[in-house]
């Protein structure tokens, strides 16, 4: 049987990860969760490698994203994609803002956990 209801998460009451992030609406197969004013570092955050897809937009601010040895600058208006299992590290230029979905979603069986 198919989902047929409507689901809302406001902000206001979204519930908090453990690495900061806010989780936004979420589905079957995807989840949405925003960082919000991440702080700047002269430091990249450790290397992370999951197994969901993340794709991200940009909505303030500025930080560099580590690929494999791809290096992207990310400023507002840009997107970007991680592909699952691809270890990957990001640093924090200036104050960031990001909105990202997570194919599958983030959430489930702990994929979101922090890892070391």
């Amino acid at each position: 049987m198919t989902e047929a209801s409507i689901k809302k998460v406001n902000i206001s009451n979204a519930s908090e990860g453990e690495m900061g992030q806010a989780y936004l609406a979420s589905g079957a197969n995807m989840a949405m969760r925003l960082w919000q004013d991440e702080t700047p570092s002269d430091n990249p955050k450790p290397t992370s490698q999951r197994d969901y897809e993340v794709l991200g937009y940009v909505l303030k601010g500025k930080a560099e994203l580590h690929l494999d040895s791809q290096s992207l600058t990310l400023e507002p208006g840009d997107s970007w994609v991680v592909p699952a299992g691809t270890p990957h590290t990001y640093r924090i230029l200036e104050p960031f803002s990001a909105l990202e979905t997570t194919i599958p979603p983030a959430r489930v069986s702990h994929r979101d956990a922090a890892k070391a």
